[in-house]
Formats: structure tokens, C-alpha cells, sequence
């Protein structure tokens, strides 16, 4: 086992989970962060990278000490007989998020390609099917790699926007309002995407000690926000019209006159959005693979694609069927103060005495 496994690998596969079901788009870090100006915004987002680390490195080195590998055994140890809240909680999560995925692969496929909506969304099922049918060395592998070619883009796309419109950027922050709301935005959104913790679970297996599984988690809160605080500031040099986007990525990109790049970054976002899929499953798989194992069994390997499409389908039409638009407004409200209430919250007082105390 490499240092790259032991002390960067869960950093970038939290990361690769929350840009893709998260600020891929830039939305949710104009949502989340843009009413509290540009200045504000980051600060709010150093907010969320602590919140972050903090509960990253005690989640993994938790995970590490009583070897809960999946979501389930991790909240018994941590909650007890409530462990099952956070399961409710996470198909709640996981149809919504899995249902924007599905929506966004048709999007993308659509615009880059002129290929049906439904075209893409199929594709994304083919091959998140296909990633979770090896297990977990091939899924940590691909999303590492993916991960290394998204951080590529967003460097890039960082700096051709500073150097075309820097002094719009520099005018935006010169002139932003005075920071207000940026702590309790950054609590919200580090709550809402701690939900993602789970997908990350099964790279612990690499930490052999304490000072591993710490500074992995320590080290992943910058690894997934700092991509996050600098395409936030690359985008205020359209502030505050930014803001009226629905992509507010894709109108970044516009602006640079380069269709070919507009056209790379799309094709890397679909594979965002099929890695994100395939980690959230991968945690729902990891979940029942613990159950045959308590049985004395192995999970038969064919299950693992089976399950897993079985809910992204479930997942993206019984969405579209309620109501796509509805489920985003009403969804992520209640469930990120949940999540802080059953996640954040436990692992930051009961899960930290479980560490520093009884560990």
C-alpha cells in the first residue's frame, strides 16, 4: 500500500463525489455562497473546508478502529440502535442526487452531442453498472484518475479566467458588500455534503494507524474545497449576473470563445457524473456485501450491478415522475439539517470521546 492510498485517495474520492453530485455546475456554490457576496462567499467556504477535515478525520479514523468499513456497521458503532436514521436518510439523498444525475447525463449527451435525453441517461446506467461489477479496486483506481484530470480542468479553466478578466475579479471583490450569512451558509452546505461520507468508507482499508486515518481525513477537506473556492472566484468576475444562470460553469466558458474546450469540459463532467453514481452505490453495495459476510457468504458478484441499477432506475424515473424541480427545492432543505443533526453532530461529540477517549 502506497502513501497515495494511505493519505490522499480518500480526499480525492470525497472529492470526486461531491463536485460531481455537487459545484460541478457551479450552481450550489452560487446558491450556497453568492448571497453572502464575493468575499463572504470564501469565507464561507473556508467554513465548510473545516467543518470538513474536522469530521473527515474522526469519521475515518473511526471507521479505522472498529474496521466499519460500510454505512451501516459505522452508525451502529456511532448511533446505536438509531443507526437506521441515516439509512432512511441516505435513499432519500441517493434518489434525489441519483435522479439529477440521471437528468444531467441527458442534458450533457444532448447538448454535446445532439443525442436524445434518454440516450444519456441510459449510458450512465451501462456504465456505472459496468464500474461497480469489479468492486472496489477498480472503482478507487478510475476515480482517482478521473479526479486528476477534473482537478487538470478546473486549473485551467482557473487560470484562463484569470488571465482574461482578472481585473473583473479583482473589480468584484474590491467593491463586495459587506460579508454577511457566510458561517451559517458554510455550516449548511459542509452538512448537506457530509452526507457523502459513506462512499468514502471502503479506501480506509489502506490506514493502518492512527496518524494515517487523521491526517487522511484532515488532508480531505482542502483536497475537495479549494477546486470549489477557486472556481467560485474565477466566476465572480461575472458577479452578481452570474448568479441568474442555471450553469453558471457552462456560462464561465462561453466567455473564453473556445467551443473545443466548452466541449472537453463536458465530456469530463459526464464522467464526473458517472463516478459520483458509481460511489454512492458503491456504499449501498458495500452495505448489503457486509450482511452476506455477517452470513458466512460472499455477495455474489453479478448482484452488485443488479442492485445498483435497480436503484438508479428507480431512482431517475420515479423522480421524473414526482417531479424533478420539486424534489431539488424541497429536498436538500430538510435533509441538510438532518444530516447535520444525525452525522455532523454524533461524530463531532460521540464519535470524537469513541476516538480520543476510548480509542
Amino acid at each position: 500500500m502506497t502513501l497515495f492510498n494511505r493519505y490522499l485517495l480518500p480526499g480525492l474520492i470525497f472529492m470526486a463525489v461531491v463536485i460531481g453530485g455537487g459545484y460541478s455546475t457551479g450552481r450550489e456554490l452560487i446558491e450556497f455562497f453568492a448571497p453572502s457576496g464575493p468575499i463572504g462567499g470564501v469565507y464561507g467556504m473556508i467554513v465548510t473546508m473545516i467543518v470538513w477535515s474536522a469530521v473527515l478525520a474522526i469519521s475515518f479514523e473511526l471507521v479505522r478502529m472498529t474496521q466499519s468499513y460500510d454505512y451501516r456497521s459505522f452508525f451502529i458503532v456511532l448511533l446505536g440502535r438509531a443507526w437506521f436514521l441515516f439509512e432512511i436518510a441516505y435513499f432519500a439523498l441517493l434518489i434525489l442526487v441519483l435522479a439529477v444525475l440521471g437528468a444531467a447525463a441527458g442534458e450533457v449527451a444532448h447538448e454535446s452531442f445532439g443525442w436524445p435525453t434518454i440516450t444519456g441517461t441510459l449510458l450512465l446506467m451501462a456504465l456505472i453498472g459496468f464500474l461497480v461489477f469489479f468492486g472496489s479496486s477498480v472503482i478507487e483506481k478510475v476515480l482517482a484518475l478521473w479526479a486528476f484530470l477534473l482537478y487538470a480542468l478546473y486549473v485551467a479553466i482557473i487560470a484562463w479566467t484569470f488571465s482574461q478578466f482578472g481585473e473583473r475579479i479583482e473589480y468584484s471583490f474590491g467593491t463586495s458588500p459587506t460579508p454577511d450569512g457566510w458561517l451559517l451558509a458554510g455550516i449548511r452546505y459542509a452538512g448537506y455534503n457530509m452526507s457523502c461520507i459513506p462512499a468514502v468508507f471502503f479506501t480506509i482499508r489502506h490506514a493502518t494507524r492512527r496518524r494515517e486515518a487523521l491526517a487522511a481525513g484532515l488532508l480531505g477537506g482542502p483536497i475537495a474545497m479549494l477546486p470549489g473556492v477557486a472556481l467560485f472566484v474565477a466566476m465572480m468576475a461575472f458577479y452578481p449576473q452570474i448568479g441568474e444562470q442555471h450553469v453558471p460553469t457552462n456560462f464561465l466558458l462561453a466567455q473564453f470563445n473556445a467551443p473545443w474546450f466548452q466541449g472537453l469540459f463536458q465530456i469530463v463532467l459526464f464522467g464526473v457524473l458517472v463516478k459520483t453514481g458509481t460511489a454512492l452505490l458503491h456504499a449501498i453495495n458495500e452495505r448489503v456485501a457486509k450482511l452476506y459476510d455477517e452470513r458466512g457468504r460472499a455477495m455474489p458478484r453479478a448482484l452488485r450491478p443488479a442492485l445498483s441499477l435497480s436503484v438508479l432506475i428507480v431512482s431517475v424515473f420515479a423522480a421524473n415522475a414526482i417531479g424533478l424541480v420539486g424534489l431539488i427545492a424541497k429536498g436538500y432543505g430538510w435533509l441538510t439539517w438532518f444530516f447535520i443533526a444525525i452525522l455532523v453532530i454524533p461524530v463531532l461529540t460521540i464519535g470524537a470521546y469513541k476516538v480520543f477517549k476510548e480509542g
